[in-house]
């Protein structure tokens, strides 16, 4: 089915969502943000794959040009995803998620397993801070960088929020990772991970490379799961420096999917 390409602001509860839509009649891919970042950062994965597929990106609450809402939760990130797909009459899209919009992903994934065609997450897996400590380290973690939220918001890297809404953002996301390894073992879509290496904000150590092997058992045992790829960047600069390997692996999996479809 072709498409009209279409730019502008979706209208959702309390809310409004700035939307990207490329048109055409290629397959739908939708792209799924960091949890501070706007679309922008999917632009070099999207010059990679070319004109061969249709493109939807849009800013989550409160970043880029999308505006604020008193709702700031995963819930309602997910309610926003199916309100795009809704609004472009996109069906059974690849999602592709970076961080935050990976474990989007993979909840919306479970929840819709016959909407979805396949899944590519990037440099995100199921651990996370919790529990008292980690939940304070979350907080003095973004109260230190409260300072540098309004500069980073112009750059695509903030939302338009409080510091201390920009830490329940982050540690509600660290709940859900810590406890989405069922959830990712279940899935019955392809899903293919690209991951990144060394640590990123916020971590220190080696913990996020230590965080990353909690998907060997997985993928051993779920055979719809793989890793495509790992990669040098760190989780920061994974889609600036490593785009490539994410679009070859969004190219895998649309191999994969064409060949079961119906």
């Amino acid at each position: 089915m072709t498409s009209t390409a279409w730019t502008g602001m979706l209208p959702v509860d309390d809310t409004a969502l700035y939307v990207s839509d490329t048109g055409g009649p290629g397959r739908p891919v939708v792209y799924l943000n960091g949890a501070y970042a706007d679309q922008s950062h999917w632009k070099r994965v999207i010059a990679d794959l070319g004109t061969g597929y249709r493109h939807i990106t849009y800013d989550q609450r409160a970043r880029g040009k999308s505006r604020r809402s008193a709702d700031y939760s995963f819930e309602a990130c997910l309610r926003d995803l199916d309100a795009v797909l809704t609004a472009r009459d996109v069906e059974r899209p690849l999602l592709v998620g970076w961080s935050y919009g990976g474990i989007l992903g993979w909840h919306w994934a479970d929840r819709n397993p016959d909407r979805v065609q396949g899944l590519v997450t990037v440099d995100a897996f199921p651990i996370g801070l919790t529990g008292e400590a980690g939940r304070e380290r979350i907080r003095r973690l973004f109260r230190r960088m409260r300072w540098a939220f309004p500069i980073a918001s112009r750059l695509g890297l903030a939302a338009k929020m409080t510091a201390d809404q920009h830490a329940d953002v982050n540690i509600e996301c660290n709940e859900i990772s810590a406890a989405s390894g069922p959830v990712i073992e279940r899935l019955t879509c392809p899903v293919r991970f690209v991951l990144a290496t060394g640590d990123s904000l916020g971590s220190k150590d080696g913990e996020m490379d230590e965080g990353r092997k909690v998907l060997d058992p997985i993928v051993a045992h779920n055979p719809n799961v793989k890793v495509s790829a790992k990669v040098p960047s760190n989780h920061s600069k994974i889609l600036r420096n490593d785009s490539p390997a994410v679009a070859d692996a969004v190219r895998e999996l649309a191999a994969t999917t064409r060949s079961i479809e119906p």
